[in-house]
């Protein structure tokens, strides 16, 4: 069974997978290309964040960013390296789109890099039934960037 909390940003074990997930994304994205937020981003009032355990165990993160009242995005998704490549990706998505469902969000888009380095989630978003869309919100078209979007069913 998998326990989600909200905006547990000051666990250690969280703040240190947040802040190697910047580090990382930093690094693979081209300057004016990099749309990571850092803790003090992700804790604005239009951004819900959860961490998702198991046990005691830090299974990874994702955060819901409202564009509106029913788009949402999905932000700073993340995997604890000792759960990579066991389907815990899948497990995180679902658990951010069940809460987006709650929220009475009915679209949500995400945007990922374009790079070999992010082909692992433009795999998971792939699966999870994300299509390619243009740009969004304050995004601008970037040959360093894909855009993908959801519809949801909210019955």
């Amino acid at each position: 069974m998998l326990k989600s909390i909200e905006g547990n940003f000051d666990n250690p074990e969280v703040n240190q997978l947040l802040k190697k997930h910047f580090i990382e994304l930093k690094a693979a994205s081209p300057k004016g290309s990099t749309h990571v937020l850092d803790i003090p981003g992700l804790k604005i009032p239009s951004i819900k964040f959860w961490s998702l355990w198991k046990e005691n165990q830090l299974i990874g993160c994702g955060a819901l960013k409202f564009l509106d009242k029913n788009h949402g995005e999905f932000k700073s998704i993340r995997i604890h390296d000792n759960f990579r490549g066991k389907g815990y990706g899948i497990k995180i998505i679902s658990h951010l789109i069940k809460e987006s469902k709650t929220l009475e969000i009915t679209r949500i888009s995400i945007e990922t890099g374009s790079s070999k380095f992010f082909e692992p989630a433009r795999k998971l978003f792939n699966k999870c039934g994300f299509k390619p869309c243009m740009p969004f919100a304050h995004y601008k078209e970037d040959i360093n960037s894909l855009y993908l979007t959801k519809l949801l069913n909210n019955n």
